[in-house]
């Protein structure tokens, strides 16, 4: 009880009540058939999936990760945040890949590949290595929140990062399991509610404690050492503390991480929200109304920052003593490593008996007081201020008790709603393009709900044994999305753009990848983000080539089909003979308008995430700026995007 009172325990309890018992209330209706587990019968009305949408992008690692960068960069930390983020593959789902998903009528992205190769042999073996590859990332993706949240809570419950972690997860697991997509769904939007609580909350907090913008740079210089703090505009070269000087060069990084998101989306996963959508429109409507839910996020994310700088100043006027207190540690603590470091934290903080009395002493010495402990939560392995823990942090001491309950319970939300989504869709492959295709081809719904709910208890299992590898999310985050996705970005790209492509190609391209991604998390798991993409999407991309050319081309009728149902642009000349005179003519005039679209959706979306933070820190001329290049950008999504979308034909 040391740091939430009796107030917030009862909210946290309540909050956890409520959503097993929605769970639990979906149960039936999510029972009636596989296609109402998975993606909800296709019944669901696009703000319902577009609310889900944002909800299932925001948890508490993602958010600990952005704010770490906002803290050390200011509004620039949104550049390196196209690594993931900050959602630039959402402007292609918007303009044309979730449409393009949703023509197929499958329920799944491994179903998908039988409508897109066929069912023999390619197909197949295409379907069960898409199976493969999305469990792996899913595994990935658990870890990476596992790690997250187990650090996050670790520091307002007297347990270690892997007991906060098991209770939480545990929560997710039983009401995802039951309820399926319309418990994601609905939950979603009950959590996405409390979600906005905390953001007004946290942003009215922290633009109340910013005089001006000039007094923030000079805090801000003061705490990180970087004197740009305040701009929004990207520079060649900045300031990065210890463990982060590998992203000194800001504005290579953002270049390279905005091209490979362009790319990596043109061929991004089918998410069930787009099979379960009801018309083309929707799946657009969907993903503009999920753009401007993701806005939410980056106010209370700046927030978090702003007040993160007021509470480094207070707690350590003198950062040198943590380079101290570091050293400290590892001295009498020899075999500690970089992955264990916040559990061995955790250790000292709530069981000092345990450990040297001479260590305890020279802690309290060097950090003071009666509160050295809630110090040593921010101390990093490199011996600087912790940027993964700032979040966490400024709850701890910024927020006081009651409402600190309420902000938890919306960070938690965040991120149990990025588990349920990330969890039913792996779940989905597993099962219906696993067992119910291979292995028990008339088993009955009951049997495959059950079967589902066997699926995710291994999958999360796996996750929180993977979990304990990592040395800090943002390790993790950078291999999910530079090394594994990397590896897989080549064979999802081409299945849409290059007619020749076949299930041979895919399957070979993608199992090719996987292992190396595997292979260099275990061999070099240290190796440079960008040599990771590099290195990986090449040895994809060799092995799509080599198995697409060394067997044979997918059937034709397939092919045909695929082509009159989808209306993919890029390299499909043979097959647009198929098509009548003025059908070619609508698709052409269709595709000119979604990639005329491009500049200016990207223009939209990334504007729209920095107008909220430069109001926090109150850049106002910087403000002015954005808000014109928002009005152009939304201008150009009106006439060639939204002027053209089909009428709400739901077929």
């Amino acid at each position: 009880m040391a740091y939430l009172n009796l107030f917030d325990y009862v909210v946290i309890s309540v909050y956890f009540a409520l959503l097993v018992g929605l769970g639990f209330y979906l149960k039936k209706k999510a029972s009636s058939s596989v296609e109402d587990y998975f993606i909800g019968g296709r019944t669901l009305p696009w703000w319902a999936l577009g609310i889900s949408g944002m909800a299932s992008w925001l948890d508490i690692t993602g958010t600990m990760i952005i704010v770490s960068f906002i803290y050390m960069l200011g509004p620039r930390g949104l550049f390196i945040e196209f690594r993931g983020g900050a959602a630039i593959p959402l402007v292609l789902m918007l303009l044309w890949v979730g449409k393009w998903h949703r023509r197929s009528k499958c329920i799944t992205n491994a179903e998908w590949m039988i409508y897109r190769f066929g069912d023999g042999f390619g197909g197949r073996f295409a379907q069960i290595t898409c199976v493969i590859a999305t469990v792996a990332g899913t595994v990935g993706m658990l870890a990476y929140l596992v790690k997250g949240v187990g650090l996050f809570l670790s520091m307002f419950l007297p347990f270690s990062p892997f007991t906060c972690a098991l209770v939480l997860v545990s929560v997710a697991t039983v009401y995802t399991m039951v309820s399926g997509f319309y418990g994601v769904v609905f939950t979603d939007i009950f959590q996405s509610g409390i979600v906005v609580v905390g953001v007004i909350f946290i942003s009215l907090t922290a633009g109340s404690k910013v005089l001006d913008c000039g007094s923030l740079a000079t805090l801000a210089s003061e705490v990180t050492g970087n004197n740009n703090w305040i701009s929004s505009v990207p520079h060649w070269f900045t300031t990065m503390p210890e463990g982060y000087k590998c992203y000194q060069h800001l504005t290579m990084f953002m270049c390279f991480y905005l091209l490979r998101n362009l790319f990596g989306g043109m061929g991004v996963t089918g998410d069930p929200k787009y099979f379960g959508a009801r018309s083309d429109r929707e799946c657009g409507t969907l993903s503009f109304l999920w753009t401007w839910m993701l806005m939410f996020r980056w106010p209370m994310i700046m927030g978090f920052a702003v007040l993160g700088l007021f509470l480094v100043k207070d707690l350590y006027p003198d950062q040198t003593v943590l380079t101290h207190a570091a050293t400290l540690i590892k001295q009498y603590i020899p075999e500690t490593s970089k992955a264990e470091w916040a559990s061995v934290l955790s250790g000292i903080i709530n069981h000092p008996q345990n450990y040297s009395q001479e260590l305890i002493s020279g802690l309290q010495s060097l950090l003071g007081g009666d509160n050295w402990g809630d110090k040593l939560h921010l101390l990093s392995f490199e011996g600087t201020v912790n940027p993964e823990r700032i979040l966490p942090a400024v709850l701890l001491f910024s927020v006081q008790r009651g409402f600190r309950g309420l902000l938890l319970i919306a960070l938690i939300a965040a991120s149990m709603s990025t588990f349920d989504s990330c969890v039913n869709g792996a779940t989905g492959f597993l099962t219906r393009d696993i067992y119910q295709k291979y292995i028990r081809p008339n088993a009955k719904t009951k049997e495959l709900i059950y079967v589902s709910w066997l699926f995710v208890f291994m999958l999360v299992v796996t996750g929180f044994l993977f979990a304990y590898t990592i040395k800090s999310i943002n390790d993790i985050w950078g291999w999910i999305v530079m090394g594994l996705m990397g590896g897989l970005l080549m064979p999802m790209f081409l299945r849409f753009y290059w007619w020749r492509f076949n299930g041979a190609g895919f399957a070979i391209g993608t199992s090719m990848g996987l292992c190396g991604a595997i292979l260099q998390r275990i061999l070099f798991p240290g190796l440079d983000e960008r040599l990771q993409f590099t290195i990986l999407g090449s040895i994809g991309l060799v092995g799509c080539i080599l198995g697409t050319w060394l067997t044979r081309p997918t059937d034709q009728k397939v092919l045909e089909n695929f082509y009159r149902t989808t209306r993919p642009f890029g390299f499909w000349g043979p097959l647009k003979k198929i098509l009548s005179l003025d059908v070619r003519a609508t698709m052409e005039r269709e595709h000119r308008n979604d990639l005329f679209a491009v500049p200016f959706g990207l223009l939209f979306h990334v504007t729209l995430l920095l107008l909220p933070m430069q109001l926090i820190i109150k850049s106002y001329k910087a403000f002015w700026i954005t808000f014109v290049l928002f009005a152009i950008g939304l201008t150009g999504m009106y006439f060639f995007w939204y002027k053209n979308l089909p009428k709400d034909e739901k077929k």
